[in-house]
């Protein structure tokens, strides 16, 4: 009983098991690193790379052609996301760190420019659509193109800081990899999809599990080698606090900035509903990928602590705002009949 109703208070505020489980990884990786960074074939980070490209074959085995036809057509709306999501957001997050960015600060301002240029999340923004009424078609044609335009821009935008730092940068190279990690399974899947897209459609939530494990197994490897480094030494929990506090406002200040522009754009309900959660949204499941891929295994762990982050309260607030929306239209409702 006491399970139950702790279960059902943390899905009202927007958390469920897996945010708890990566507190769990990286609290594991503290006390636990050597697994974590050791190499060879079936070591933890080469059964974290297969997966990903597990994940992403049965994401591509779940998509299909008509779906992706009929998402063309509402134009307007995906410009306006995906502007957000690949322009809006990097240029917003890179005229901060001109202003604020210090010598101490400056891997952090590296994992939040990484969350700036990340592609939209797919499973939560259709979620959310859903419970708040909106567009749930063109949600899922949003995002799921976001998915696989992230795998060329993310790097791009990476590139202009990771340069900077490194001249060894190959953009070629890592743009290579992720096509072959990323984009040839979810091609596989797609052209398989006739024959086989029933099997990931039935065993949907099993999958999810999947994808959540191997997300799991990704925050731990790079934590694992973050803390065998002693990388955090530098942060103190007031650091972790502000990272917070950055992270809820950047996702308040694009939320504000879609709004007004849905607006502008004169969208409907649904599509404005649409172009909120899938334009706010940011992906740990791409964010976890490429990490693996844009950074040393010794920095990836503290690169990946903002998209974490955001990650976590982006469920919340968005938890909370979708079902807020939804008790308001129900409001609406009563009150036409």
């Amino acid at each position: 009983m006491a399970t139950t109703s702790l279960r059902s208070l943390l899905a009202r505020v927007g958390l469920d098991w897996f945010i708890l489980a990566l507190l769990a990884m990286i609290g594991l990786a503290k006390v636990i690193p050597a697994p974590g960074v050791q190499e060879g074939p079936f070591s933890l980070s080469a059964l974290a790379n297969y997966g990903v490209s597990l994940i992403f074959f049965f994401y591509g085995l779940r998509l299909n052609f008509d779906q992706l036809r009929a998402g063309l057509r509402n134009y307007r709306l995906h410009l306006v996301i995906h502007l957000t999501t690949f322009v809006v957001f990097p240029a917003v997050v890179l005229t901060a760190r001109s202003l604020f960015i210090t010598p101490e600060n400056e891997l952090l301002w590296l994992g939040i420019f990484y969350v700036a240029a990340l592609p939209s999340t797919v499973s939560s923004s259709v979620v959310m659509v859903s419970i708040a009424g909106g567009n749930i078609p063109a949600a899922i044609f949003n995002a799921s193109i976001s998915s696989l335009i992230g795998v060329f821009i993310t790097p791009l935008w990476m590139s202009l800081l990771l340069t900077g730092s490194n001249g060894q940068y190959d953009l070629k190279g890592v743009i290579l990899k992720l096509t072959l990690q990323v984009i040839v399974p979810v091609i596989l899947g797609l052209v398989l999809n006739r024959r086989l897209g029933w099997f990931a459609e039935r065993h949907k939530t099993a999958l999810r599990y999947f994808d959540q494990f191997i997300i799991l197994l990704i925050v731990y490897t790079a934590f694992c080698e973050s803390f065998t480094l002693n990388l955090f030494r530098d942060y103190s929990a007031g650091d972790l606090v502000g990272l917070a506090g950055m992270m809820l406002g950047l996702f308040f200040l694009i939320f504000g900035f879609v709004t007004l522009l849905s607006r502008i754009m004169h969208f409907n309900r649904e599509d404005r509903i649409t172009a909120l959660f899938c334009g706010s949204k940011k992906s740990l499941v791409q964010g976890s990928v490429m990490a693996n891929v844009l950074f040393p295994g010794s920095v990836a762990g503290i690169a990946l602590l903002p998209i974490m982050m955001y990650h976590a309260l982006q469920l919340i607030v968005a938890s909370i705002l979708a079902q807020a929306m939804a008790h308001r239209q129900g409001e609406i409702n009563k009150v036409i009949r």
